[in-house]
């Protein structure tokens, strides 16, 4: 679809049952030096399949299509290709699909209508593994959905006292932070050291919780009340 590939850039695939939605996406995303889109489907069904084959690094994923949702399709894709990163697009900031949405799997969301560069700055920041819920009705529905999902055996056998002694207080810190949705520049600048300090904390909390990224890191916290 795009021609030449660009080498290292984020793959996108975009899955929208609108056409002309489909082609604004993908019109700012080419535009990128750092990102492209390589694929697009009209519906849930066309999406898990496409997935499958082109296996992309982040996908754009609308919620309402026919044939299968975006939720169901979030869900199956999640199953069989646990590293990609779906953001849901929404029409509306609501809370049921936020809700669904990160019970599928997916690393966040966005409005259809939000600003080009808000949009490019949330792909850039799925890609690096962040968690994107950071409106007060997706604070809500992250709470929620963690509230009503089963106890792992990892959340069984890891106590909140177990992860507290193991955590320094920099550390914790850090932790919140990335709770409360900032990015790593944003929390050198919050507790004034660097980012490549910020970095070091980062990679030594997803070791000590025993997870793969910030988003999984966050919802474990938040299942142990560490964080608020």
């Amino acid at each position: 679809m795009t021609g030449k590939q660009k080498e290292g850039a984020i793959r996108v695939v975009l899955v929208d049952d609108q056409t002309m939605i489909r082609q604004g996406l993908g019109y700012v995303i080419q535009m990128q030096s750092d990102m492209e889109v390589i694929g697009e489907a009209s519906d849930g069904v066309e999406a898990v399949e496409l997935i499958g084959a082109l296996a992309p690094d982040v996908v754009l994923m609308d919620v309402q299509m026919p044939n299968k949702s975006g939720i169901e399709a979030t869900r199956e894709i999640m199953q069989q290709h646990p590293r990609t990163k779906v953001l849901i697009l929404t029409t509306f900031d609501n809370h049921n699909y936020v809700v669904e949405g990160i019970r599928a799997g997916a690393v966040g969301y966005m409005l259809k209508d939000a600003d080009s560069q808000e949009m490019l700055d949330l792909i850039r920041r799925a890609h690096q593994g962040e968690a994107l819920f950071h409106t007060v009705t997706a604070a809500k529905a992250l709470a929620e959905a963690l509230q009503g999902q089963r106890e792992t055996p990892d959340s069984t056998t890891t106590s909140p006292s177990v992860l507290l002694d193991e955590l320094t207080d920099r550390e914790l810190d850090v932790l919140q932070q990335i709770a409360d949705g900032y990015r790593n520049d944003q929390i050198a600048q919050n507790l004034f050291i660097s980012e490549g300090t910020v970095k070091t904390h980062v990679h030594r909390i997803l070791q000590k919780m025993g997870v793969e990224d910030r988003t999984q890191a966050v919802a474990k916290a938040l299942r142990h009340k560490i964080v608020k």
